[in-house]
């Protein structure tokens, strides 16, 4: 009796193997007997296992984005399309929330657009407004367990572990407002029909400072759509200068047809998309209407099991047509200050030379 059990518990327990498909990758991390080579120690992440081989999957995805968008569009392959459309061989659609931009990230963004190395921006309001506020004033760091009750009585706003004095919005009141009573002007005097992206190419330009987003996306004529331009600071705004000078529009329907026009006259399209939401829905609902991007990597927090479009794995907006069948998107659960930055490093940042050829920045 004895015999046999310690038989079914070894057939349990030495169970045969059967054979992995070949070229299976082995998991392997980085040998610091190497010394320290941050490129190397990156490069090895896609055989480190759990989010590391997913933040080396989406490194070698953007990767794959690149050298697409790289390649020459025949002459014949945009002749449906005009200004607003990119004629790169991939268009390449970034997507972030407003906390990246009060953040650090900001700079990593702020790179990319500088150098015309993304196609198509979308933000939330956020996104836009702490870009602008930023050039004027600072945000600073504190900390997550700071009491709500003593900041409020302070006039500072916290955004996770960032510090925003309510100073900081004044400044950008008296800043916006002018420019809005010339926006309207110009509405009532000369046409001009202001959608979001219109808008926003506009405070680009004014604030002219090169350290924006806005600034850089003005300067190169990179679209940034925010379709609900009106939740936040913006709408604060916007809805006090209703008041003031009322007759302001700005029409949504213009920039739909836009970004979508981006996607379906583009000859592949790629996304990259830091958080969830809005920004999330509106890069894939756009590229549904070319049956699909080609090339996709979500990088944020969320989970599924709740049903929400921004915790929905990548296989979810392929049931959409929202990413082709034969794509291999990429979903990185992880927080984006730490690890777009080393995104950016491994890929857009490593083959500027072969990106900005040819281009120049003021």
């Amino acid at each position: 009796m004895a015999d046999h059990g310690v038989s079914v518990a070894m057939e349990a327990v030495l169970k045969a193997s059967g054979d992995l498909p070949e070229g299976t990758p082995k998991i392997r991390g980085y040998d610091f007997n190497q010394g320290v080579d941050l490129q190397a120690l990156l490069a090895s992440y896609i055989t480190t296992g759990f989010q590391a081989s997913s933040l080396g999957l989406a490194i070698q995805e953007i990767n794959l984005m690149i050298e697409k968008r790289l390649e020459p569009v025949d002459e014949g392959e945009d002749k449906d399309s005009d200004d607003h459309r990119s004629k790169s061989g991939c268009t390449i659609f970034l997507g972030y929330t407003s906390n990246l931009i009060s953040s650090g990230v900001r700079e990593s963004i702020r790179y990319l657009v500088e150098h015309k190395m993304v196609d198509v921006i979308v933000s939330t309001a956020g996104g836009i407004e702490e870009d602008l506020i930023k050039c004027l004033a600072h945000t600073y760091l504190g900390e997550f367990s700071l009491p709500g009750k003593d900041l409020r009585q302070m006039g500072i706003n916290r955004i996770g572990n960032l510090l925003v004095p309510n100073d900081n919005y004044c400044k950008f009141e008296d800043w916006l407002m002018p420019i809005l009573d010339q926006l309207l002007l110009e509405q009532n005097t000369q046409g001009t029909r202001w959608t979001p992206s219109k808008m926003i190419h506009r405070l680009g330009k004014e604030i002219n400072n090169t350290e924006s987003v806005c600034y850089w996306a003005y300067k190169n004529n990179i679209p940034v759509f925010s379709p609900a331009l009106t939740d936040g600071s913006l709408g604060d705004m916007l809805y006090f200068h209703s008041y003031k000078s009322p007759g302001l529009v700005v029409d949504i329907v213009e920039d739909i047809r836009r970004i979508n026009s981006q996607a379906v006259f583009a000859k592949r399209t790629g996304m990259i998309i830091l958080g969830g939401g809005l920004i999330k829905h509106h890069i894939c609902n756009a590229n549904l209407m070319r049956n699909g991007a080609d090339h996709a990597v979500f990088v944020n927090t969320g989970q599924e099991f709740d049903g929400s479009d921004s915790g929905a794995r990548p296989d979810e907006a392929v049931s959409w047509g929202k990413i082709r069948a034969e794509a291999k998107p990429v979903k990185v659960y992880a927080d984006a200050s730490l690890v777009f930055p080393l995104i950016v490093a491994q890929t857009f940042a490593l083959h500027a030379d072969k990106l900005t050829a040819g281009r120049k920045t003021d």
